[in-house]
């Protein structure tokens, strides 16, 4: 018998789907409609408020290509009542934000909410009082198929959920989309720990560690919205092409403040136009860098040679040299920035002064101590005994005259690590200068130390691997008074200076306090294609536990040798046609050094593609990759060209290793590697 209409399920959550977009466009609506003439006091008030709104209505967009809710919770009893024998629980629809209906009753359930958290934490061992778990598959915007986990009876088997395997397997174009639907146990603990502490998230390829990172901004700002709102939130990512892979995520949950940058943009205080070789770039990269630069900017604090005499009408009040000195000794102590402790000296004398007024019978102010404090001679004496110093010039100091860098970095650097830093031809000035990326890293820790950088209350860093002990500390200065996630993997670091372990990266960042967790459950990369490229780890990171695929599909992968006499460029094409008719975005990975020829090949044969960081399209799928940029991309299928000349482009073997081993893992559904010459060796079975 078939079932009536009004009681089949998929109609009836349709029903739901349909009536939640309209509640979330009549929510939409309401807000468009505000009328803000006769509620603020004057235009700021307006232009923030306006400001405001206008956000709002961009979280309310109703994204039809987006499902709106991706499960529903049918509890047990009502969640935080009292259970009574016999009582019926509410059922919750599970969704990227929360819709309401005209009356205020909730139709969608942000999935931030604590009465959605068992949707991705409830099991069978632990029901977490639910009694029905339905995950929805969807075509495009339109609900396609569902399916139920009744957790709370102990006579159905717990199985592998479908829907959940195809939704993490579903082929993508364009860029990294969010991951609400798919959170498992073990990330959805990382995303909702709590905003005071910091969290260090060791994953391989595959494990979900960017979303993670993300899926926990998202958390915080949901349960910590007006803190974070006054103190502000940030998002580092390696390179531009990897933010703007990476910018659709937050929106998508609804959230549209949070900043994303680079550390070149953090540090950006001067034009970066030049480049240090690598075992420069160690040095100054190097944490002892820090104490050189710290010598080098006290330096500049001297004893007084004498005293100070301030007239005031018919008066004269001196403060003699041993007392200002003890003044200098007092501020240095304090170990407060240089800047602030050169703004309090002033005040410090004019204090001394103002206790010999007191003492003569007079009666000051504190009028009268800021009068003193502005006075020419005190003002003299200051700039002799504290003068200003900027950042830039004292790191263009430091690179360019041998005797300063020897005298404040002796015990600190050996003669060769100075000469490795100082510059060949040094330059005549700040403009002139053509500083490199860790020249910049170096004039913000000395833009530190005159003025304290300004602290976000959380800052997510990805890709940390790679990030140098004086960039760890640039990034730290950020997020001082708040807490970080970090993300990273040590088998993926590919700089000269790449972290060695992550208590040591901590202790850098400042956050030596923070818990370490590892993610090895793979879900992205196939289980041929990370099996392979995990006969790399104890080369390039031993004692590392190898991510676990848990994808059923177990991917497509091939390895193929050019044959003797033909051209291997053609082989490559080949691959890319091949995987282009399969559904999905394709992947061109090379050597830097090939990307030209392979450009020039793939034009000449009508191929088009694309760049990393431009968005692919149903059109064009392919996106040409040097390997140098393919950390922490993805692609449905990858080609990857000439393993051996990937190892080769770095400037020792275990760089060159941790480079392959990315371009390795950028395939979600499959694999074809090309190569004429030999396979490195530590891919031999």
């Amino acid at each position: 018998m078939s079932t009536p209409v009004h009681d089949d399920p998929l109609t009836r959550e349709r029903s739901h789907l349909a009536a939640s977009r309209a509640a979330l466009r009549a929510m939409r609506a309401d807000v468009e409609a505000l009328d803000i003439t006769d509620v603020t006091a004057n235009w700021v008030n307006a232009a923030v408020l306006e400001s405001q709104i206008e956000e709002r209505i961009k979280a309310l967009a109703d994204l039809s290509d987006t499902p709106l809710f991706f499960g529903r919770l049918d509890y047990l009893h009502s969640p935080g009542a009292e259970r009574a024998e016999g009582a019926q629980g509410e059922s919750f629809y599970i969704g990227r934000r929360h819709v309401h209906d005209g009356d205020g009753d909730p139709m969608v359930i942000d999935w931030r909410a604590p009465v959605s958290q068992p949707f991705y934490r409830a099991s069978k061992q632990d029901p977490l009082d639910v009694a029905l778990r339905r995950r929805f598959g969807y075509t495009g915007g339109e609900l396609t198929a569902y399916e139920d986990e009744h957790l709370s009876d102990p006579a159905e088997a717990a199985v592998t959920s479908r829907l959940l395997q195809r939704e993490i397997e579903r082929p993508r174009v364009g860029p990294m989309r969010d991951i609400v639907a798919t959170i498992q146990p073990e990330q959805d603990e990382i995303v909702r720990a709590g905003l005071s502490g910091s969290v260090c998230v060791q994953g391989g390829p595959g494990t979900g560690k960017t979303a993670v990172g993300l899926h926990r901004v998202a958390y915080l700002l949901y349960a910590h919205r007006e803190r974070l709102a006054r103190t502000g939130t940030l998002v580092i990512g390696p390179n531009r092409s990897f933010l703007h892979y990476i910018e659709q995520v937050l929106p998508a949950l609804g959230e549209l403040t949070v900043r994303q940058a680079t550390v070149d943009d953090l540090v950006a205080h001067v034009e970066v136009r030049g480049a240090d070789e690598a075992a420069t770039a160690v040095v100054k990269g190097d944490a002892r860098m820090a104490e050189v630069l710290r010598r080098a900017l006290y330096s500049h604090v001297t004893p007084p040679a004498e005293g100070v005499v301030v007239v005031r009408g018919s008066r004269r009040w001196r403060v003699a040299a041993y007392e200002v000195e003890e003044i200098v000794r007092e501020l240095l102590a304090r170990d407060i920035r240089y800047g602030a402790a050169r703004e309090a000296l002033p005040q410090r004398i004019a204090h001394a002064v103002l206790v010999q007024m007191e003492r003569a019978g007079e009666a000051p102010d504190d009028r009268v101590q800021n009068a003193v404090a502005r006075n020419a001679a005190v003002k003299a004496l200051v700039k002799q005994v504290w003068p200003q110093v900027e950042p830039a010039k004292l790191v263009l100091r430091l690179l360019s005259d041998p005797d300063f860098l020897a005298e404040h970095s002796a015990g600190v650097l050996t003669e060769e690590e100075r000469k490795a830093v100082l510059w060949v031809k040094p330059a005549r000035s700040v403009r002139a200068a053509r500083w490199s990326a860790a020249d910049a890293v170096l004039i913000d820790e000395a833009t530190d130390l005159v003025e304290r950088t300004h602290s976000l209350g959380h800052v997510v860093l990805d890709e940390a691997q790679d990030l140098s002990p004086m960039q760890y500390r640039a990034v730290g200065r950020r997020c001082t008074t708040g807490s970080a996630t970090v993300l990273g993997d040590l088998a993926q670091g590919t700089t000269p200076w790449a972290t060695r372990s992550w208590s040591e990266a901590l202790a850098h960042l400042g956050k030596g306090e923070a818990v370490v967790e590892e993610l090895t459950a793979g879900f992205r990369v196939p289980t041929d294609v990370i099996a392979y490229a995990s006969r790399l780890l104890p080369h390039i990171a031993p004692g590392l536990t190898p991510v676990a695929s848990i994808r059923e599909n177990p991917g497509f992968f091939d390895i193929r040798p050019t044959p003797p006499g033909t051209a291997g460029t053609a082989d490559v094409l080949a691959a890319c046609r091949e995987l282009l008719e399969r559904e999905g975005s394709v992947g061109l990975i090379a050597a830097d050094a090939r990307v030209p020829e392979l450009a020039a090949a793939l034009g000449a044969a009508g191929l088009g593609f694309v760049g990393p960081g431009e968005e692919t399209t149903r059109a064009t799928r392919l996106t040409l990759v040097p390997a140098s940029l393919a950390k922490g991309l993805e692609y449905d299928y990858v080609v990857l060209d000439e393993p051996r000349a990937v190892v080769d482009g770095e400037p020792d073997e275990r760089t060159g290793l941790r480079r392959l081993y990315v371009a390795l893992t950028r395939a979600v559904s499959g694999l074809i590697v090309t190569h004429g010459t030999d396979l490195p060796a530590q891919l031999a079975r």
